[in-house]
C-alpha cells in the first residue's frame, strides 16, 4: 500500500507564540504532495520537516485570515528563487484571487513558473481537484469569513494479483490487467479458473478531512462521515465556550462530537488558542467524548 500521511507544520491559532506555528499541513498521498493552508513561518517548517519544496503540486487555502495564508506569497517568491518551472495551483475562496494577483505583481513579477488560481465555492460541497488516484472536495464551514475545509479521498484501486496462482497456471503477463479488471482465466485444457482465485481484494480507499476554522456545526458530521482521519479545529476547551461562539470557533468537546457522530477512525485536534500553555485540558475534554483523539504538534507525521 502506498503512503498516505499528514505532515503537521503548524497547529496554533492567530496569536504567534514560541510554542506553536500557525496553521499549515502537507498531505502526502501516493507520491504527490499538497499543502493545506500556509501561515507565516511555513517555509521554515517545511525545511525542518525535510519536505522538498519542489514536490508541492498545489496549495489549498481554507480562508482569508492571516494565520492561514500569510506565508503564501513568501513561499511563491522562494519557489521563484529556486528556479521552479512546474505550475503551482492555488485553491481558495474567490476573494483570494485579486489579493494574490496584487502580491505577485508587487513582489514576484518575473516568476519562472505559472501560478494558477482556482476559486472554490465555500458554500457548497464540490470536487475541486481530481486525478487518476484521488479527489479533493470542499467542505462548507461556518466562520466569520467565507471558509472551506478539504476532503482528500483515494479512488478505489484494482485487486492484487496472486503471484503464486499466476505462476501455477502459467498466465502470461499480457493478461494481468484483464484479470485485475475481473476476467477469469481458461487453461489450455479448457478449465475455467474463477477470478476470485487469482486475486486478493483491493485495499480500502483511505480518506482525510481537514476542517479549518469553524463554529460548531451539528450537521458537519454528514460531510465527513466515515473518514479515516479527521482534523477539526479545537481552539478552546469548554472554559472558553462563550469566546468560541463569539469568534466562530469550536471547543475540543464540539470537535469530538463531530468525530463521534461521523464514526471517523481518528480525530486530530489543533488551532490551539495562545491562552493554553498546556493543551492537555483540550485533549482530555475531547477524549471524554471520542477516545481516539490526539493533539497535533509541529513535526508530527500522521499516517492515514
Amino acid at each position: 500500500m502506498e503512503l498516505f500521511k499528514i505532515h503537521i507544520l503548524g497547529c496554533g491559532s492567530a496569536l504567534p507564540t514560541l510554542q506553536h506555528n500557525a496553521s499549515s499541513q502537507v498531505v502526502e498521498i501516493r507520491g504527490k504532495m499538497f499543502m493545506v493552508d500556509c501561515a507565516e513561518g511555513t517555509q521554515t517548517q517545511l525545511r525542518r520537516s525535510k519536505i522538498n519544496f519542489q514536490r508541492l503540486q498545489a496549495v489549498f487555502i481554507s480562508h482569508l485570515h492571516g494565520d492561514h495564508c500569510f506565508g503564501l506569497i513568501g513561499m511563491i517568491s522562494t519557489f521563484g528563487l529556486m528556479g521552479r518551472t512546474a505550475p503551482l495551483s492555488i485553491y481558495g475562496p474567490k476573494e483570494l484571487g485579486p489579493v494574490l494577483d496584487m502580491l505577485i505583481t508587487t513582489f514576484c513579477d518575473k516568476l519562472s513558473f505559472e501560478v494558477v488560481f482556482l476559486p472554490v465555492d465555500t458554500k457548497t460541497r464540490a470536487v475541486v481537484y481530481e486525478d487518476r488516484s484521488l479527489t479533493v472536495e470542499t467542505i462548507p464551514l461556518q466562520h466569520r469569513v467565507p471558509c472551506a475545509g478539504y476532503l482528500f479521498r483515494e479512488k478505489p484501486t484494482l485487486p492484487h494479483i496472486r503471484r503464486d496462482m499466476i505462476d501455477f497456471y502459467g498466465i502470461p503477463f499480457s493478461q494481468i490487467n484483464n484479470i485485475k479488471a475481473g476476467a477469469d482465466w481458461v487453461t489450455e485444457d479448457g478449465e475455467a479458473i474463477a477470478n476470485a482465485r487469482l486475486v486478493t481484494p483491493a485495499d480500502k480507499p483511505r480518506s482525510y478531512a481537514y476542517c479549518s476554522d469553524t463554529r460548531y456545526v451539528p450537521d458537519l458530521w454528514k460531510e465527513v462521515e466515515g473518514v479515516d482521519v479527521l482534523y477539526h479545529e479545537s481552539t478552546y476547551a469548554s472554559d472558553y465556550a462563550d469566546r468560541a461562539r463569539m469568534y466562530f470557533h469550536s471547543t475540543a468537546k464540539e470537535a469530538a462530537e463531530v468525530a463521534k457522530a461521523a464514526h471517523v477512525g481518528k480525530l486530530l485536534l489543533g488551532h490551539y488558542s495562545a491562552r493554553y500553555n498546556d493543551e492537555s485540558k483540550i485533549l482530555m475534554e475531547a477524549r471524554a467524548v471520542f477516545p481516539n483523539s490526539f493533539l497535533t504538534k509541529e513535526g508530527m507525521t500522521v499516517f492515514v
